[in-house]
C-alpha cells in the first residue's frame, strides 16, 4: 500500500508540472486544471467505490502554508525603486479601493436586502472581494515585466488587506474607534517587528555555514507568522516585509554593513533561497488545489440557483474593476482587467467564518462557482490578449 501511495504522489507532482509547463502556451492556468483533475478523481473513486481517507482536514493547513509561500515567493521578486513609484502606487490603490468597493457593495446588499447584521454582512462579503495571489501570480508569468509586477503587488496587497480587515471584523469586540486605534497600533508594531526579524534572518542566511539553512530560515518565517496570527496581529505583513528586505538589500549596503556582509555572496545565496521557495510553493499549491477539487461537489458546482448568484457576483466584480481601471487609473483594460481571480484566500476565509455567522445561501457551492468563473474569465482573457498581441505583431511585420 505504501508504494501505491508514493506512486500516486509522484504522479500528482508530475501531472501538476505538466500543467505548469503547458499553461505558458495554452494560457489555461494550472490551478483550474488541478481542480478539474480533482473532480475527475472524485468521480473515479466514487465509481469504483474506493475507500479514500478524509483529507479535507488538510485544506486549512495546506492553504495557510501555501498562502505564506506564495506571498513570500512574490515579494522575493519585487524590487523597490524611484522609477517604480507610479507602478507601486497604482497597484496599491487598485488593491485597496477595489477591495473596499466590492465589500461595501456586497455587504450593503446583505445588510439592507436580507436584513443581516453588520458583522455578518461584512464577514460573508470579504472573501469575494480578495484577488487570489495563488492564482494570479503564476498566471501572470507570460506578461511583460510591468504588468507582471502590477499583478504581484496588487494581488499580494489584496490578500493582506483582506485578511487584516477580516480578522478585525471577526475578533474586534471594542467600539469602532477604539478598535481602529488598537488595530493601527498592531499594524505599526508588526511592521517594526517584521523589519527587525527580517534583518536578523537575512544575516543568519548569510552566516549559517551548515548545509541545512534554507529550511531553517523558512521555518523561522512561518514560526513568526504563526505567533503573530495567534495574538491576532497582521501576520502576512511579516512575510511581505521579509521578502522585500531580502530582495532589496541595496538599501542596507552602507560602509559599516559591507565590512560584515559580502553582498555578492549574499545575493548568490538569495538566488538559491528563491529557487527552494519557488519549488516548495509549487508542491503545496499543487496538492491544495487538487484536494480542493476532489472535495468539490459536482452537484453544487452545477447548481443553477447558485450559478445565477455567482454569475451576478462575478459580473459586479469585473464591472467595478473595468470602471476603476478606465476612469481612475486610466490604464488599458487588456490584459490586467482579466486578472481578478478568486481562489485560495477566498476558500480559507470562507472556512474561517464561524458557523453561527455564516449565511445559509452563501454556501461552499456558491464560493466554488465564483472561483471557477473568475478563473475562467482570466483564462479566456489570456487567450484573447495573446491572439490580439499576435495579430498586432503580424500587422506590424506586414507594414514593415
Amino acid at each position: 500500500m505504501t508504494y501505491y501511495i508514493l506512486l500516486f504522489l509522484c504522479l500528482i507532482v508530475l501531472v501538476s508540472y505538466l500543467f505548469e509547463v503547458t499553461s505558458r502556451y495554452s494560457k489555461v492556468p494550472g490551478v483550474i486544471l488541478l481542480m478539474t483533475t480533482g473532480l475527475a478523481l472524485r468521480y473515479f473513486a466514487s465509481y469504483y467505490e474506493l475507500n479514500i481517507p478524509d483529507l479535507s482536514i488538510l485544506l486549512p493547513l495546506m492553504g495557510t502554508l501555501g498562502l505564506i509561500l506564495i506571498v513570500l515567493e512574490g515579494s522575493l521578486d519585487l524590487t523597490i525603486s524611484a522609477a517604480k513609484k507610479t507602478l507601486i502606487t497604482k497597484s496599491f490603490t487598485s488593491a485597496a479601493i477595489l477591495f473596499a468597493l466590492i465589500v461595501i457593495f456586497f455587504s450593503s446588499l446583505l445588510y439592507y436586502q436580507f436584513s443581516c447584521s453588520f458583522q455578518i454582512s461584512l464577514l460573508n462579503a470579504i472573501p469575494f472581494a480578495i484577488i487570489s495571489s495563488a492564482v494570479a501570480i503564476p498566471s501572470s508569468l507570460h506578461l511583460d515585466i510591468t504588468n507582471k509586477e502590477f499583478i504581484v503587488y496588487e494581488s499580494s496587497v489584496s490578500d493582506i488587506i483582506g485578511i487584516l480587515f477580516f480578522d478585525f471584523v471577526l475578533f474586534n469586540e471594542l467600539s469602532i474607534g477604539t478598535g481602529l486605534f488598537f488595530f493601527t497600533f498592531e499594524v505599526i508594531a508588526t511592521i517594526i517587528v517584521s523589519v527587525i526579524t527580517s534583518v536578523v534572518l537575512a544575516y543568519m542566511l548569510h552566516k549559517i555555514g551548515h548545509h541545512v539553512k534554507y529550511v531553517i530560515i523558512l521555518t523561522s518565517v512561518i514560526l513568526i507568522f504563526v505567533l503573530a496570527k495567534l495574538i491576532h496581529w497582521p501576520s502576512l505583513i511579516v512575510v511581505l516585509i521579509f521578502g522585500l528586505i531580502m530582495n532589496n538589500n541595496q538599501f542596507f549596503q552602507t560602509n559599516y554593513i559591507k565590512k560584515r556582509i559580502d553582498f555578492q555572496e549574499f545575493n548568490n545565496t538569495l538566488k538559491s533561497f528563491k529557487q527552494i521557495t519557488g519549488e516548495l510553493t509549487f508542491l503545496v499549491r499543487s496538492f491544495f488545489f487538487l484536494i480542493f477539487g476532489f472535495y468539490t461537489s459536482f452537484a453544487d458546482l452545477m447548481n443553477l440557483e447558485n450559478l445565477a448568484v455567482s454569475a451576478s457576483i462575478c459580473f459586479s466584480i469585473f464591472l467595478l474593476r473595468g470602471l476603476f481601471f478606465r476612469l481612475i487609473l486610466h490604464k488599458p483594460l487588456i490584459p490586467l482587467f482579466y486578472f481578478a481571480p478568486r481562489g485560495l484566500i477566498t476558500i480559507l476565509l470562507f472556512l474561517s467564518i464561524p458557523i453561527d455567522l455564516k449565511l445559509p445561501f452563501v454556501s461552499e457551492g456558491l464560493v466554488t462557482q465564483t472561483i471557477f468563473i473568475t478563473i475562467l474569465v482570466m483564462t479566456l482573457g489570456n487567450m484573447f490578449s495573446k491572439r490580439q498581441k499576435k495579430e498586432l505583431s503580424t500587422k506590424t511585420e506586414i507594414i514593415i
